[in-house]
This record gives C-alpha cells, sequence and structure tokens, in this order.
C-alpha cells in the first residue's frame, strides 16, 4: 500500500477528524430555530408535533439543553477511553475506530423519531467525536516537525471552524425545503443535514488507511525500523541519513530507554507529584476553551440573533457571518502561531474576548426590554433590542468570534499534546479532553435556562471566567512552541526551577529560530540540542532525586 509522506497531506486528512465536531454543532444551530424543528420536537402548547401551526414553540429550555448536551456528554466519555483505545491499537486506528461510531450515531439521528432516539444518536455521535478531539492532536503532534507543530495541529479547529460553515450552510439551504411551515415534508429540515454529516467520516475512514503510525507510538512498542521508515519518509524527505532524522531517533530512545524502567502508565500517575502540574495545565486548557462561551455563542447563537430583531431564515444568513469570520480568521493562527508562542497568544485572546463579553453585558442591560415568555413563546429569547443597541450586541458577538479564532480556538488543541512524556501522552491528552467536553455538557445545559431567567448576567459570567484565565495563563502556563517533545519534558523537570513546577512561566520563551535550523541539519545546533540540559532520561532521574 501507498503510504503518504507529505506533512500538509497527513494534517489534512487526520484533521476531517475536527470536522465532524464542526458539523454537529451548526447541525443544531441552524436547526433548532426552524419550524419543522419546533413543531416535530413540540414541547409547548400548541398542539401535537406538525399540526401546521407555525407558532410551536419547540422544546422546552431544559429538554433543548439536554438534546444538545448529549453530544459533549458522549464526547465526556470517548474521550476518556480514548486513551486506552490509541494505547493498544495506535493513534491511526483510534481515529479510524471513532470513523466507524460516527456513522452509527448519525445513522440514528438521522432517523430520530422523537426527543429519546434524538439524545441516544447524539451520544453516540460524541462518543466518536471525544476520540476524534483528544487523539487526533496526538497523532499530529508525535508526526510532526517542532517548527510546524502549532500549525499542523491548529489545523483542526480550523477543520472544525470548516465544519460549522460547511453543515451551515447546508442546513440553511433545507430551511426552504417546503416553505417555513410545519408540513411532514419539511422533516427534510433536518433529516437531510444529520444524513449528510456521515459523509466526513467515510472520507476520514478511507485516508487514513494510506497514513503512517505516529513514529512515537512505533518507537514505544520497539517497532524500531517502522519508526525510522516513518521519520525518514516525513522528516528526512526519503534520506535515512539525514541528521534531524537521526537526531529525533537518539531523543526518542533516550525517553523511550527511561520510561522502559517504568511501569504501565495508569490515569493514577498522571496526579502524582512529578506530573501534577502539567496535568492541571492541560485540563485548565481545555476547561478554560469552553468557559470562553464560544460553544455556546456556536450552538446558540439563533437566539442571539432574535434578540437583535431578526426572524426566520433572516436569522439563519445573518448568524451565518459568524462562521465565516470564524473560517478567515483561524488562518493567521495557522501561519503564525509557531512564531507567536503560545503564552502570549493565550493572553491576547483572553484579554480581547473579556471585552466584548462585559460589552454584550453592558448593552443588554441598559437597552434591552425583557420579554416575558419570550419572544414568539421561546423562553430563551427573553429579551428585545433594536436599532443601535441591536447592532451593538451584533458586533461585539462578531468581534468575539474573531478574537477567539486566532487564540484559544487553535491552541487550546495545540497546547495539550506538548506538554506530556511520551509513555502518558495518549491518557493524558484524554484526560484533558474530557474536561473539556464535561464543561461542554455544562454549558450546553446552562446556556438556554441561563438565557431564560438571567438574560444579561450570562454575559457576566463568562466576563468573569476570562479574567480568571488570563490571570491563569499568565502565572503558570509556560511556552512550549518552538520546542521538540523531549525539551518540553526539560521545562518541567528544570532542577533550577520551582519544586514541582519547573521553569517558572514567565521566563519561558520561544525557540523557533533554533529549531528551523537543526531541522535543516544544522549539525552545530543539533549537538546543542541533544547535549543541553542532560538526556531526559537523567533529567527526569535528578527531577526525581530532587523531589
Amino acid at each position: 500500500m501507498v503510504v503518504v509522506g507529505n506533512i500538509y497531506v497527513i494534517a489534512a486528512v487526520s484533521v476531517i477528524g475536527g470536522g465532524l465536531f464542526g458539523f454537529d454543532i451548526s447541525s443544531m444551530s441552524a436547526i433548532l430555530g426552524t419550524t419543522a424543528y419546533k413543531c416535530y420536537f413540540n414541547h409547548g402548547p400548541e398542539g401535537p408535533p406538525f399540526n401546521d401551526n407555525d407558532k410551536c414553540s419547540g422544546l422546552s429550555s431544559l429538554a433543548q439543553g439536554g438534546v444538545t448536551a448529549a453530544m459533549p456528554a458522549g464526547s465526556w466519555l470517548g474521550a476518556l477511553i480514548s486513551g486506552f483505545i490509541s494505547d493498544r491499537l495506535g493513534r491511526k486506528y483510534a481515529i479510524m475506530v471513532g470513523c466507524i461510531i460516527w456513522v452509527i450515531g448519525s445513522a440514528i439521528i438521522c432517523a430520530s423519531q422523537n426527543m429519546g432516539m434524538l439524545i441516544a444518536g447524539r451520544v453516540i455521535n460524541g462518543l466518536s467525536v471525544g476520540i476524534e478531539s483528544a487523539q487526533v492532536p496526538v497523532y499530529i503532534s508525535e508526526i510532526s516537525p517542532p517548527s510546524l507543530r502549532g500549525r499542523l495541529v491548529g489545523s483542526q479547529q480550523w477543520a472544525i471552524t470548516w465544519g460549522i460553515l460547511i453543515m451551515y450552510y447546508i442546513s440553511f439551504g433545507c430551511s426552504y425545503i417546503g416553505g417555513d411551515t410545519a408540513t411532514t415534508y419539511s422533516q427534510s429540515v433536518f433529516r437531510i443535514p444529520w444524513g449528510v454529516q456521515m459523509v466526513p467520516a467515510v472520507l476520514l475512514f478511507l485516508g487514513m488507511t494510506f497514513l503512517p503510525e505516529s513514529p512515537r507510538w512505533l518507537a514505544r512498542k520497539d517497532r524500531w525500523e517502522e519508526c525510522k521508515e516513518v521519520l525518514t519518509l516525513v522528516h528526512g524527505k526519503g534520506d535515512p541519513t539525514s541528521p534531524f532524522v537521526q537526531a529525533e531517533l537518539q531523543e526518542i530512545s533516550d525517553m523511550c530507554e527511561f520510561e522502559r524502567h517504568n511501569a504501565d502508565v495508569s490515569y493514577l500517575e498522571l496526579f502524582t507529584p512529578r506530573m501534577i502540574h502539567r496535568t492541571f495545565i492541560g485540563i485548565w486548557t481545555q476547561i478554560w476553551s469552553q468557559l470562553t462561551g464560544m460553544n455556546v455563542m456556536m450552538y446558540y447563537i439563533t437566539y442571539v440573533f432574535s434578540m437583535a430583531g431578526y426572524s426566520g431564515n433572516a436569522t439563519l444568513l445573518a448568524s451565518s457571518i459568524q462562521y465565516i469570520i470564524n473560517v478567515v480568521m483561524t488562518v493567521p493562527a495557522l501561519i503564525w502561531v509557531d512564531r507567536w508562542g503560545r503564552r502570549p497568544t493565550l493572553l491576547i485572546g483572553a484579554a480581547l474576548m473579556m471585552t466584548w463579553m462585559y460589552a454584550n453585558a453592558g448593552i443588554m442591560a441598559n437597552y434591552g426590554e425583557v420579554v416575558v415568555g419570550g419572544i414568539d413563546g421561546v423562553a430563551e429569547e427573553s429579551m428585545r433590542l433594536s436599532g443601535a443597541p441591536a447592532k451593538g450586541l451584533i458586533a461585539c458577538t462578531y468581534l468575539f468570534v474573531a478574537s477567539y479564532a486566532p487564540t484559544w480556538g487553535p491552541v487550546s488543541w495545540v497546547y495539550p499534546p506538548e506538554l506530556y512524556p511520551l509513555r502518558v501522552r495518549g491518557k493524558a491528552v484524554a484526560l484533558a479532553t474530557s474536561a473539556n467536553w464535561a464543561f461542554n455538557t455544562a454549558l450546553g445545559l446552562f446556556t438556554p435556562v441561563a438565557f431564560a431567567n438571567i438574560r444579561w448576567q450570562t454575559y457576566i459570567i463568562f466576563g468573569v471566567f476570562l479574567t480568571a484565565m488570563f490571570v491563569h495563563v499568565f502565572f503558570l502556563f509556560p511556552e512550549t512552541a518552538g520546542k521538540t517533545l523531549e525539551e518540553t519534558e526539560q521545562i518541567f523537570e528544570d532542577p533550577n526551577g520551582i519544586p514541582y513546577i519547573g521553569t517558572p512561566a514567565w521566563k519561558t520563551s520561544t525557540d523557533t529560530k533554533r529549531t528551523l535550523a537543526a531541522e535543516r541539519g544544522d549539525v552545530e545546533v543539533l549537538g546543542e540540542k541533544l547535549a543541553g540540559g542532560e538526556k531526559p532520561a537523567a533529567a527526569a532521574a535528578h527531577a526525581e532525586d530532587t523531589a
């Protein structure tokens, strides 16, 4: 079988896994405001499903939150089990298992006859998204050259944004089927998008058959010849004598030699004194990415635009602009995130998003009119704005998306896989990603109820979260850009650093120039890298003795 060696092709195929999450977000956000969906899954007083009444209120706030949260709830479990699947079968085959699960879940969703069946299908889809979101970044980070790692892992977020945009416009087009009345024929409004989302999973499964396995996973399984072949193919351009390939093999070998003297890893090891700091960094990176409020903006954006005076298909069209902004504004991060570094990108993103959240709260508090019972009976649409304040609310929403897309969006996927040594990476990233989905589940349940009951104060809550994450990142998140995964290990095990923390976060910096020189075969720089700070095994042993 032909094995693809171009790193950009490898990344482009594997990040389709991120696109599955994007498909799920917009297949729900674009549909929950349509008449067909609201009348088929109806909790309002207007009568049974499809009564040809165009004022069906749809699911109750809590029920809609439950439907939305079903997918991230499944993703939480999928992320946790993905570590075991990945360590046993390999990164590549874990991703392929996720594809099979996605097709099963999508088929159930497409055929849903009631809310219970819809929730069951979304939970199954969530299992798939949990596996993909945890293991695609691990796979790409382990196969990428250091100077491109941020760009390539971050491309998962770009795939998510493309998935959101493509599925949103498919759903938008389907909203015109049968007009805007609740006829049986217009079930196609939601069944077509829910069926189409199976296609990328099939493409990903087929594409992965032509990609190599992670060289670091192969090394841990003592499959050294295959490991060298992959490094030669992807990093050495076919030259097995490439100095950079030889240096990578040496670093991986040193790390594996140390790990060979330890028992098989379990989740408990992640909470030992030597590992707990980076474990919490990874977990909080994923938690904070949810507490920015971005996925809330994505799932429930139609509520916001309805409160700003839009209705029907005009709401869908106006909402789609933010998805275009999301796609376009992710590009700068893919180009420059390895040059910018992780820390400044996260700090700037938190500061900007904090500004727009507080601004939205102020606009709604001062100019919003409370609508008892909600607009057209939709309790979540609990306030109404018009004129300049409505335009200001929409502008701040767009600016929020433009701030998230090049910062926390891609970096929250790039950062966790860089933090951990090889032997715990699969499970550690799985644990961190499970935290993302746990909070995604909670926010999916919380947001509709919050919009219905505390209204504009919802934005204040997220503003406070963004303020806290800025402080947290500044003091405890070290820089990992421009370093090999083995060099990053030395940050946390610095014998001259803070006990159990390592080099202080604010003293770390990018190392892009030296890394680029090493990748081009600069023998002097390669020698410095290999000699820098002792070999990983020795450094780790020294850290344990110090502890």
